[in-house]
């Protein structure tokens, strides 16, 4: 799960880089910020309130305060307590224009946080929007590894102790990059794409058993290491089962939900002395030949099944010709 956004963390990740300035001290700092959506209140100002949506931050432009500022005082307050009142985490002042003294002291009674910047109307909300759709996707943790191998990313997954930082420390070792080991924070975006970063405290360290902690980035260089990455592909490493049965030809794909994203699936069963690897490595070209159209088992597939009804054709004539007494 995500950490909880509230108004007083907001301002803190923004300040420099929103040019916030706050008006009324720590007022309204625990507010919790739900929406991802900003709202300008153009109509609302006008009095037409019913699609107004509380759970979003309110930005008032250079446009919405000249309006405020050609009603009467009485209608203005009126408005602005209205607006005040609603229950949004917060107010930002846009493109230089700064809450009147008398509207500030509406503020303060509500416990509702004020703030203004320099920044056009539009600039903000295009920042903003893209800091809260980070800070509010749908997240959580898996239990693995996570590597760019030429490009894709690789989860690899399995049970505990099976050998998955292992093999991530063999990629990083022929030129592949890590992003996390152990805890991968999985974070799924707007447009359905799910990224994958290490946790903060872990960040580009493994755990090697019978060796300890191993510090990726300056035991290999920064370019060894990546701090997020799409998640293309998962690797789940089993164990070898002589009973089992595992996939041959492949053109049949496998899914995996992760934050309800299908992401294709490989089951790798593996055995002393196996190299995985390498598997990994071409696990990933075969991604990226599907991207680009080209399905090595499905084109096999195809080969198989053409040879089959050849096959069979010459089959059936032969029994004709075998037939024929003139």
């Amino acid at each position: 799960m995500q950490e909880t956004l509230t108004v007083g963390r907001m301002f803190k990740d923004n300040r420099a880089k929103l040019k916030l300035k706050r008006f009324n001290a720590n007022i309204g700092y625990d507010r919790i910020i739900t929406s991802s959506k900003l709202n300008r209140p153009g109509l609302e100002l006008t009095g037409f309130w019913s699609y107004f949506d509380k759970k979003r931050i309110q930005v008032i432009g250079r446009k919405e305060h000249k309006f405020l500022m050609t009603l009467p005082d009485n209608d203005r307050l009126k408005v602005l307590k209205k607006l005040y009142t609603s229950g949004c985490p917060a107010i930002i002042f846009a493109h230089g224009t700064k809450p009147a003294q008398d509207s500030l002291e509406i503020a303060k009674k509500n416990n509702l946080a004020m703030f203004s910047t320099t920044m056009l109307t539009s600039t903000l909300i295009g920042l903003l929007m893209d800091y809260l759709d980070w800070n509010l996707a749908p997240s959580t943790i898996v239990h693995g590894s996570l590597v760019d191998v030429y490009g894709v990313g690789l989860l690899l997954t399995g049970r505990s102790g099976i050998g998955k930082s292992e093999v991530a420390l063999d990629l990083v070792e022929r030129g592949h990059r890590l992003v996390a080991d152990d805890v991968v924070k999985i974070i799924r975006r707007a447009d359905n794409v799910i990224i994958g970063t290490s946790d903060e405290f872990l960040e580009h360290h493994m755990e090697v058993r019978g060796l300890g902690i191993v510090d990726v980035r300056n035991m290999f260089g920064v370019q060894a290491v990546r701090q997020q990455k799409r998640l293309e592909v998962q690797v789940e490493l089993v164990e070898w089962n002589d009973n089992a049965s595992y996939e041959r030809i492949g053109a049949k794909e496998k899914y995996v939900k992760i934050l309800e994203v299908n992401i294709p699936s490989v089951k790798l069963p593996i055995y002393p002395g196996k190299n995985i690897t390498v598997i990994a490595e071409v696990i990933a070209l075969n991604f990226l030949l599907k991207y680009m159209g080209q399905n090595p088992a499905k084109i096999f597939e195809k080969k198989l099944a053409a040879k089959i009804r050849k096959k069979s054709n010459e089959a059936t004539l032969e029994q004709y010709l075998k037939k024929d007494f003139e």
